[in-house]
């Protein structure tokens, strides 16, 4: 399947099922590009039928793994760029490291790393430039750091932490941001059966998009952190739920989210043993987690503990979908178990939406994880695995609102699949 020559469609709506090795198309943009026809011509009526075909049946397939009872969404860092314009890794590692972080690459400048940048890559014994990775680089300096006094590297590592907190924070509240693709996923994901388990929010993004998303909604966010002045994280609050009491009778309150930051977050900060959220989190303090590419070097304390295991329980639990977008599959402590799930829960559905899914499937380079081809693999011996190439955004438009389906249009739903 992976060696099929598939046209570079970045960006535009395409669907691959499991067991094809065959892009669907889900825009007019991406039917021409597969075909390799000028962008010019416009459909025929055969074509539009299609078309329409396409989009009708990823319409019921997504409609259908809404339902499922346990229903999780895990967002990487891709989610938070385009139009929500959060920084990408390579904006960190720029805005950190390089001398004349606006540089073009047609600039003499370009590239040019700063003197306490290049000091501590030497002392740290960072090596990749040609790709570089932010949170690799910083969990490299923790490691040393963990067996040498350093004040140099230390202090470079605050400041680095500084500008992360910084870029992470500061993009959601300018005019160039534009959020309103979260709200809308949040308002289609979240409006489920009140007797179903709660929408369960993964991500390894920093930032306070779905936070910001889920009070502009006027929705609730389960965090994690107590429902006091001084708010502390303890897991048992994922444990907790909103109802609504009148007299006698107790009703769940509809769109409750629960949300998990495995990463860490921008409004979180370690005080001796524990975890409090605030608005302006010390750098040395601050609840940043990055594991290493290719190592198991999570801290192995809270909060981040208990979020791992809250993502790897989701997993294993029953008639299951796992809806991701924006990940990369470069982060091994997520992307095992989740490869390793699929292969035990015969239950579970995954659906991987990500703007260069085509070519990440296609190509097998170096700034491409291996998981890809490994996935792509497994959907083609028939493993319930989904993939959507297009923008987060775009992504977020064809997922159906599971209030439009009446009991009349779920019993029809039903007699016509019945009929096929």
């Amino acid at each position: 399947m992976n060696n099929q020559e598939v046209p570079n469609i970045e960006g535009m709506l395409a669907y691959l099922k499991p067991r094809s090795d065959k892009w669907d198309s889900l825009c007019e943009e991406s039917f021409k590009a597969l075909l390799q026809e000028p962008e010019a011509r416009a459909l025929n009526e055969e074509e539009k039928g299609e078309l329409e075909k396409n989009k009708q049946h990823i319409n019921d397939v997504l409609l259908k793994s809404l339902q499922l009872p346990n229903l999780s969404f895990f967002a990487g860092s891709g989610t938070s760029l385009a139009e929500v314009n959060g920084p990408s890794m390579w904006d960190l590692w720029k805005k950190s490291m390089l001398k004349y972080p606006n540089a073009e690459k047609s600039d003499e400048g370009f590239g040019v790393l700063t003197t306490e940048a290049s000091s501590t890559l030497d002392k740290v014994k960072y090596t990749e430039l040609e790709h570089p990775n932010i949170e690799y680089f910083l969990s490299q300096c923790d490691a040393y750091l963990l067996f040498n006094e350093d004040e140099e590297v230390d202090s470079f590592l605050n400041k680095v932490k500084n500008t992360i907190l910084h870029e992470c924070s500061s993009f959601i509240n300018t005019e160039q941001s534009d959020i309103s693709c979260y709200q809308s996923l949040l308002q289609k994901l979240a409006r489920r059966r009140v007797r179903d388990p709660r929408l369960k929010v993964f991500t390894t993004n920093y930032d306070m998009c779905f936070e910001t998303a889920a009070s502009d909604l006027g929705m609730m966010i389960v965090d994690g952190f107590s429902y006091t002045r001084n708010r502390k994280f303890d897991g048992k609050y994922f444990n907790y739920d909103v109802v609504r009491r009148e007299s006698d009778n107790h009703e769940f309150v509809e769109g409750v989210v629960q949300l998990y930051k495995l990463h860490g977050s921008v409004s979180w900060e370690r005080r001796e043993s524990s975890v409090f959220e605030t608005n302006s989190p010390a750098p040395e303090n601050a609840v940043l987690i990055y594991p290493a590419k290719g190592k198991y070097q999570q801290a192995f304390i809270q909060p981040h503990l208990e979020l791992l295991s809250r993502f790897l329980e989701s997993l294993r639990q029953p008639n299951s979908c796992l809806i991701m977008a924006g990940f990369g599959f470069n982060d091994d402590h997520l992307s095992e178990p989740i490869i390793s799930s699929i292969k035990s829960n015969p239950s579970l559905k995954l659906i991987i939406a990500d703007y260069k899914a085509a070519s990440n499937i296609k190509n097998s380079t170096k700034e491409t994880s291996p998981y890809w081809e490994e996935l792509s693999e497994l959907a083609s011996q028939g493993y319930d695995i989904h993939f959507i190439n297009g923008s987060f955004s775009e992504f977020v438009s064809i997922i159906p609102h599971l209030r439009a389906l009446t009991p009349a249009d779920q019993l029809a739903k039903a007699v016509k699949a019945a009929g096929r």
